[in-house]
């Protein structure tokens, strides 16, 4: 399946993504940041995934097309080094539920969160 289209909506930190099968797929910026490609994410070399936690907020700040097979996705916590191939987002979105339930296992594991370590807020 190719990716067609992305389309990123801010207010809910939301990224569509269209395949040219018709198919759509919602996934939010924290599942894409914590399921991140990047070796510091998946564990360099054999090692195991990285856990990574306080990302419910993060947002994407830009969207970067690499050819025509893959999107670097720049995020509001510095994260920008993982390549999403457009194979690799197809398999996040077949997966998703799966994905999700195990990444909530494992923070419940780790007596780890979601949130933010300390709160943050941001004023115009």
């Amino acid at each position: 399946m190719l990716v067609s289209k992305l389309h990123y909506h801010r207010r809910t930190n939301v990224l569509d993504i269209h395949f040219d099968n018709g198919e759509q797929v919602s996934l939010s910026a924290e599942f894409l940041r914590v399921h991140s490609p990047s070796a510091e994410v998946q564990g360099h070399h054999q090692g195991p995934p990285k856990l990574v936690t306080n990302k419910k907020a993060v947002a994407i700040n830009e969207i970067e097309a690499i050819g025509h097979y893959a999107v670097r996705l720049q995020f509001d916590d510095g994260h920008q080094s993982g390549l999403y191939s457009f194979g690799y987002l197809a398999e996040l979105c077949s997966q998703a539920e799966q994905l999700w339930q195990t990444y909530l296992e494992r923070l419940k594991a780790a007596n780890a969160q979601r949130d933010a370590s300390i709160a943050i807020r941001v004023t115009p």
